[in-house]
């Protein structure tokens, strides 16, 4: 098992590549599918449950422009293992190329430290979090074009943009008072 590297290989031409790494596989497809179905650069996506990816192909393998970490809220084991999984990224990544979708927030029974944790994982990394509806295909497309925006961005397709630009605007940020318990 190998770590994850930006760099290691040469972009295709007018072409993005995007892993999207989901435990539990709810909304990965149907976003996968409404990624590929971009008509401007050519968009291949990568899913995978866990990090590290296996051996195998790893020559054939395309430069994976941005990894995306899907979170479900209502389940611990999504976060633990989008948590145990950043091992296995070279730091290279965490300039842009590293993102957190959270799916689930407005479930009643999803309980606030999680939603804390991943803020505070995602504020550490200097990582965008984004907030997906995964039950609506509005949800989807929703969540489809803010990830492309992204993905062209860290792809290198946008003149003048770069991924850590980008990732210092849209960046995660926790507020000073999160650790102090709320009076409510």
């Amino acid at each position: 098992m190998s770590m994850l590297k930006p760099f290691s290989k040469l972009p295709g031409l007018n072409t993005a590549n995007i892993l999207l790494v989901e435990s539990e596989e709810q909304f990965q497809q149907s976003l996968a599918d409404a990624l590929v179905e971009e008509t401007a650069v050519t968009v291949n996506v990568r899913l995978a449950k866990s990090l590290p990816l296996p051996m195998e192909n790893e020559e054939s393998r395309p430069r994976i422009d941005l990894v995306v970490f899907i979170i479900n809220l209502t389940s611990e084991l999504s976060f633990q293992s989008a948590e145990d999984s950043l091992k296995y990224l070279d730091p290279g990544y965490f300039l842009g190329k590293v993102c957190f979708m959270v799916t689930n927030a407005r479930n009643a029974s999803v309980p606030p430290e999680r939603l804390d944790a991943i803020r505070k994982l995602a504020a550490s990394l200097h990582c965008p979090m984004l907030f997906a509806e995964d039950q609506t295909p509005d949800g989807v497309i929703s969540a489809t074009e803010r990830l492309l925006t992204i993905l062209k961005v860290a792809a290198g397709l946008v003149p003048m943009a770069t991924a850590l630009y980008l990732s210092n605007l849209t960046r995660c940020t926790v507020p000073p008072d999160i650790d102090q318990p709320s009076f409510d």
